[in-house]
């Protein structure tokens, strides 16, 4: 919070505005304050792959990958398979991080390093559109 007067609140927002809200919002809405303790959050990343990428390998590099950026802060991180369907698998991976804005260039960076290292090792498991004729005859004239 940025300001509190007898009639608002003044909230400074992740990419620097600011959010006036009424008092009356505070006192009529149940809320949480997160870092009231601490600024340490814990962060998700999802990645969509095909069938073919091999998730084990796929935390050994992600491993590398986290364990190499200073934005993490040693705590926690996974790599889990957490939905599939017809075409793709979806991997959540979780990291934390220090504090919220420290969290987002975390997650970014896995996210760009983690898709350069499917591109450039599996490429094949890059997800696709998937298209089988089951060469129907043409229409006779």
């Amino acid at each position: 919070m940025e300001e509190i007067t007898l009639t608002y609140v003044v909230v400074r927002i992740w990419d620097d505005r600011r959010l006036v809200l009424p008092l009356s919002y505070f006192i009529e809405k149940p809320f949480q304050n997160w870092t009231r303790t601490s600024a340490e959050l814990l962060g998700s990343i999802f990645v969509w792959v095909d069938y073919s990428f091999p998730v084990e390998e796929g935390r050994e590099a992600l491993k590398q990958i986290i364990e190499a950026s200073p934005a993490w802060d040693k705590r926690f991180w996974n790599l889990q398979v957490t939905d599939a369907n017809e075409q793709t698998m979806q991997l959540r991976i979780l990291a934390t991080s220090t504090n919220s804005s420290v969290l987002w260039n975390l997650r970014c960076e896995i996210r760009e390093k983690f898709i350069a290292h499917i591109q450039a090792r599996h490429p094949q498991a890059l997800p696709r559109l998937r298209v089988q004729s089951d060469g129907l005859p043409a229409e006779a004239s």
